[in-house]
């Protein structure tokens, strides 16, 4: 039997920045605006000791026009 792990897309608040943060599927962290083209106006971001990440629940996911 071959277990296949599926990555999931998740949401958080970055409350040192005030920036909502994306995690991909494949594990990257983007800072993303709201609105219609929030994804592609994202810009990558290196997780650190100064983020201060804080779950979002996954139904605030069409606030960032997200393709996945």
């Amino acid at each position: 039997m071959v277990r296949v792990m599926r990555r999931t897309v998740s949401l958080f608040v970055d409350r040192s920045s005030q920036r909502w943060v994306v995690r991909d599927p494949e594990g990257q962290f983007w800072i993303v605006p709201c609105g219609d083209d929030g994804w592609q106006r994202r810009e990558p971001l290196d997780p650190n000791d100064d983020l201060d990440l804080e779950p979002v629940p996954g139904h605030y996911r069409y606030l960032f026009d997200l393709p996945f």
